[in-house]
């Protein structure tokens, strides 16, 4: 019998990739929902803010409680990597500490701690393995280096049949005055273009055909290898092995995203006119503070461009709070969002990071302060959502179909081809006629779809399938 393993992947969509990997290399075990049956459970943390910190530490103390007796309790991640010695003090339940670079090692990782995987056995009852010896200590590392997963690297993804992410890189070389991510991941490391092609390679003949391109900061891609324009070359050699029917990219940098690389997205026939660039902030003295080495001036000319792309799709993230934000600066950001000039943004309350330049400055923010803030855009941002739901009523558009939506059962979920998986909405499909001839929903494959948008309530949209697209 196979030993069952619960996974817990925590935090951003690179998290999810090295997720996918430590999957990959336990494919030996049987997945299983249910945390009370697993014979070791895997919870890889995010510890970017402290929000993210605080669900990480909860998520460990309810696997602690929930497990069977002998079950093997496994943290990784962000979290781990960064407060490594006090999960071991504090939380003693914790039988495993990896951090952020043995990833691809976790099944040797577990075997030294006598955790058997069916892969040491040549027949069930003749194991070949031999006998490990448990480590005394529960902080594991192998490697200088913060794992990069590649083409090498088998990947389990779960949860999607149609898309899939792809790392081009680890580490940033910015300096965000309230980012700890370069304290802990280093400084940039690229991939090489050869690479990112034979991964679209290769999970193109599992059937994936929509892919995320994610890093810390894309638009720095291969600058570590003295190339100033690497995601530009890399969406042209896309172009060129035209194997991906789709994709987007995530987190452009503003200083390092050019006029030439806007220019190659617009032209891609593959990549979307998705321009994802977290600006955090609108005036130029926050912007100056928070060492974000741009101007308003500038991250403006770079939107231009980009509002100016065909069917372009805008999104951008916001702190608020940050050390030193005056009224005048909210006053700001709130003007310059009031614009409606994104189509999705996110906003996040300043959370005072150790280890960052922010977190010695002065000027606190009171929470209740950052609260009241936060509420003021948000009822700005609902209201601008539920604008732009009304006008897509009548509207055609392309979007992917391969699942029921979590909302009900009788409706199937649709994504717009541009949007990011599970971050940019769904459109709810309840009316199905492909070839003006209805169809059992229940034969709706997987696919791409011409949807008409039928009905909208709020920010809800409800939708019909008019045709298939193919892939």
């Amino acid at each position: 019998m196979r030993p069952l393993l619960h996974l817990i992947s925590l935090g951003c969509t690179k998290n999810l990739v090295d997720s996918e990997v430590m999957l990959g290399r336990l494919s030996a075990c049987e997945i299983s929902d249910e945390i009370a049956q697993a014979d070791v459970i895997i919870i890889n943390t995010c510890g970017f803010i402290h929000a993210a910190k605080q669900e990480s530490i909860q998520t460990i103390l309810e696997a602690a409680n929930a497990r069977k007796n002998g079950a093997l309790l496994v943290v990784s991640g962000c979290l781990s990597e960064r407060y490594a010695k006090e999960l071991e003090q504090e939380i003693p339940e914790i039988d495993l500490i990896i951090g952020v670079r043995d990833y691809a090692k976790i099944d040797t990782l577990l075997e030294q701690k006598g955790f058997v995987l069916p892969r040491f056995y040549t027949t069930p009852s003749a194991p070949d393995r031999p006998k490990q010896v448990p480590l005394e200590s529960k902080i594991l590392s192998s490697s200088d280096k913060v794992f990069l997963a590649d083409e090498k690297h088998k990947r389990v993804i779960a949860n999607s049949r149609l898309h899939a992410y792809i790392k081009l890189a680890e580490g940033c070389n910015q300096h965000c005055s309230f980012c700890a991510i370069p304290s802990f991941k280093g400084k940039l490391q690229s991939r090489s273009i050869e690479s990112i092609l034979q991964e679209v390679e290769n999970l193109s003949k599992e059937g994936f055909v929509d892919f995320s391109f994610i890093a810390q900061d894309s638009s720095s891609y291969l600058r570590d290898q003295g190339q100033s324009e690497g995601l530009t070359q890399l969406i042209k050699a896309l172009d060129a092995q035209n194997l991906a029917k789709n994709a987007r990219i995530h987190y452009l940098y503003p200083t390092t995203t050019s006029p030439k690389l806007i220019e190659a997205m617009i032209d891609s026939p593959i990549v979307q006119n998705y321009f994802d660039m977290p600006i955090q902030h609108i005036a130029n003295s926050m912007l100056k503070r928070m060492r974000r080495n741009h101007t308003s001036a500038q991250v403006l000319e770079l939107l231009n461009l980009m509002k100016s792309a065909p069917n372009a799709f805008l999104r951008s993230t916001f702190i608020v709070g940050h050390p030193g934000e005056s009224e005048r600066e909210f006053e700001e950001l709130r003007e310059f969002l009031a614009q409606g000039v994104f189509d999705r943004v996110n906003l996040f309350a300043f959370s005072s990071e150790e280890g960052t330049l922010a977190h010695t400055m002065s000027g606190t923010i009171p929470t209740k302060v950052i609260n009241a803030r936060l509420a003021i855009l948000q009822k700005l941002l609902v209201k601008q959502a539920k604008e732009r739901a009304k006008a897509l009523q009548g509207t055609k558009m392309q979007a992917f179909i391969e699942s029921k939506s979590a909302v009900s059962e009788y409706f199937y979920s649709a994504r717009d081809r541009r949007w990011g998986l599970e971050i940019d909405g769904e459109i709810l499909i309840n009316e199905i006629a492909l070839d003006s001839s209805p169809v059992d929903s229940s034969a709706l494959a997987s696919g791409l779809y011409e949807v008409q948008i039928t009905q909208t309530k709020d920010t809800m949209l409800l939708g019909s399938v008019v045709r298939s697209l193919g892939l």
